[in-house]
């Protein structure tokens, strides 16, 4: 089998500069993207891109399915009206030359949780119903998905395993 010389780069988008503590695929990876095309670049390996576990590590994930939060750009939900800037605020000094993973979800998963109910009540109708097709053509992994993490955000985020056994007569999922 043949295949033609090419080049590429490996680097997962968290590792992408930006204002808010890491990496997303907001202007930065728009800008990366168009700096690989114009140096010839065929290839962009991302590594995983789901939501990472224990150490942040992309190989260990809670979902084969469900994207990293994380790269969900801030500036994109204000540019699509779900966010207002004054929703972002000023985001804490986070280093430069890495990420501070405890930091980072701490300052944006509750504005990421703010974005998701502007939505819920803001949203258009159009939005509404992408939403709720992407939601009705993957629930066959989303709804185990979405209780598992619930839980887990219940349980003060610990091993699955670590969590209370449900007491007899009282149903479990």
């Amino acid at each position: 089998m043949h295949f033609a010389r090419s080049s590429g780069t490996l680097l997962h988008p968290t590792s992408l500069p930006g204002p808010h503590g890491v990496g997303d695929f907001g202007t930065a990876a728009y800008r990366f993207v168009d700096f690989l095309q114009a140096s010839g670049q065929k290839l962009w390996q991302v590594l995983p891109l789901n939501p990472t576990g224990y150490g942040d590590s992309p190989f260990q994930c809670f979902s084969a399915s469900a994207g990293n939060p994380l790269l969900i750009s801030l500036e994109q939900l204000v540019d699509n009206d779900i966010l207002a800037i004054e929703d972002i605020g000023k985001p804490p000094e986070f280093p430069l030359d890495s990420v501070d993973y405890g930091r980072v979800i701490a300052w944006k998963f509750p504005i990421l949780r703010r974005a998701a109910r502007n939505f819920v009540t803001a949203a258009t109708a159009e939005k509404q119903q992408a939403f709720e097709q992407f939601c009705s053509e993957n629930a066959h992994w989303l709804d185990d998905f979405a209780l598992f993490m619930a839980l887990k955000d219940a349980h003060q985020q610990l091993a699955w395993t670590r969590w209370p056994r449900p007491r007899p007569g009282r149903p479990s999922r």
